[in-house]
């Protein structure tokens, strides 16, 4: 059933009576949760991916993503129901599609690339469009890109706003909560150009996201809402890590100051860090960064430099001895705990840093596999005992139970604020944190 045109409340009702299928470009670690919960609320999800291995699995029932939670059980539920199904056949899903959403990877390599994943989808929805049909983009993108979508679209030889409708409603999960935040931990985002599409797709989110539904007057306002909180986020890391490096200068725990700080309403000051991690946060700015977005440019500065910042805490402890033929172990390779990513990991950067200085350099992360740490050209540690320090760069709880006691007379650097400085110097261990807080 066709959506476009239809009131909120009908879209809804169509949505949840299985009237509606949708075509999902993009079944990963965001598309894949949201082609689950949609079919879970009663759509017909068809879910399209250039991967056959993981269109086979999800065809299966099975979960390419098992640390997600609850996405297994929705899977299997789902594909057992024939509520949703994958394909690599792109033309096929959208000849069978009523609404199209694209979730497919964005970076800023891909920004105005009309060879882009998001182009490409377009594209091909193009060839197959029918008069009614919706889409959305729900990548994060710079704005204006998905008007740029919308003349692709108009190839088919129908017009937007008039024919068809397209909007931009930008995910807002993060992986580990992810079927969380889609049935409502936020606000969902609907921005449109035209009444008829903001009304559908109003309707069609509001079907399984329920919290609320903020729709705006354009697609490009939508587009700049997830921009602006990454750019706000990127930012006040950046604020963080730079007052950290005040509170070290003046002798004082810059993660006690913050605490006092934010007790006040107005006050929202960041952790500081190692580093802004992540495919998300680092590359947002970049989407509308210029010469003239100079707070932006400041904090990209900043953050560049919490790597080398760590790795000079950590060397201040031997005086001119230095780092030279020093064994180091980096705990925590991935961007945050409990999550199997690297992109923009601060781990990265500090380990290069390591090693320009002399440095042995091992690693420890719960999650990874011998394939990981090859990856980042560094062994396993096996045991404390054997490494001089550790630069602490994630906050797994796997570190603490470490036996630290062991450690007693080395050198540690808690660049995420994990561990308990009384404690650790009580092991005896020289230990010294981002933001001050060291011996």
């Amino acid at each position: 059933m066709k959506l476009f045109g239809l009131t909120r409340a009908a879209a809804q009702k169509a949505f949840t009576k299985g009237q509606v299928t949708v075509s999902v470009f993009g079944l990963g670690k965001m598309g894949l949760p949201l082609s689950a919960v949609m079919a879970d609320v009663g759509a017909k999800v068809i879910g399209v991916d250039v991967d056959a291995q993981r269109v086979h699995q999800v065809n299966d029932g099975r979960n390419p993503f098992p640390e997600e939670p609850q996405l297994s059980e929705l899977i299997a539920g789902n594909v057992r129901q024939k509520r949703f199904s994958a394909t690599t056949n792109a033309s096929h899903a959208v000849e069978k599609a009523d609404v199209h959403v694209i979730l497919v990877p964005t970076t800023m390599q891909h920004q105005n690339a009309k060879n882009s994943p998001v182009f490409a989808a377009a594209r091909v929805i193009a060839k197959s469009l029918h008069p009614g049909d919706v889409v959305i983009t729900e990548c994060t993108l710079p704005p204006g890109t998905t008007d740029e979508l919308a003349e692709v679209l108009e190839q088919s030889g129908l017009v937007c706003g008039r024919d068809f409708g397209v909007a931009h409603c930008p995910e807002r999960t993060m992986s580990g909560t992810a079927i969380r935040d889609i049935r409502g931990q936020y606000p969902k985002i609907v921005g449109a150009n035209d009444e008829k599409t903001r009304q559908a797709v109003a309707g069609m989110y509001a079907a399984f996201n329920q919290n609320q539904v903020v729709v705006l007057e354009s697609v490009k306002e939508a587009e700049c809402v997830k921009v602006f909180e990454g750019v706000y986020r990127f930012v006040n890391i950046s604020l963080a890590n730079e007052l950290a490096d005040v509170a070290e200068r003046i002798g004082v725990d810059a993660r006690r100051v913050f605490a006092a700080a934010n007790t006040q309403p107005f006050s929202h000051i960041h952790a500081p860090g190692a580093g802004a991690g992540g495919h998300c946060i680092p590359e947002y700015p970049k989407f509308i960064a210029s010469k003239q977005t100079r707070v932006i440019h400041a904090a990209t500065q900043v953050n560049d430099g919490r790597p080398r910042h760590v790795v000079d805490l950590l060397e201040s402890g031997w005086g001119a001895a230095g780092l030279k033929a020093k064994s180091v172990a980096v705990l925590g390779l991935t961007f945050r705990p409990n999550v199997l990513a690297f992109e923009n990991t601060p781990a990265g950067p500090i380990i290069a840093e390591l090693k320009k200085r002399g440095a042995h350099v091992s690693a420890l992360d719960p999650l990874c596999r011998d394939a990981q740490y090859e990856k980042f050209g560094v062994p396993k540690m096996n045991r404390l005992a054997d490494v001089d320090a550790v630069v602490i760069v994630n906050k797994d709880a796997a570190f603490l139970e470490l036996d630290w006691a062991a450690f007693s007379g080395k050198a540690m650097v808690d660049a995420a604020g994990l561990l308990d400085r009384q404690k650790m110097e009580g092991y005896g261990i020289r230990y010294k944190a981002v933001g001050g807080g060291g011996p």
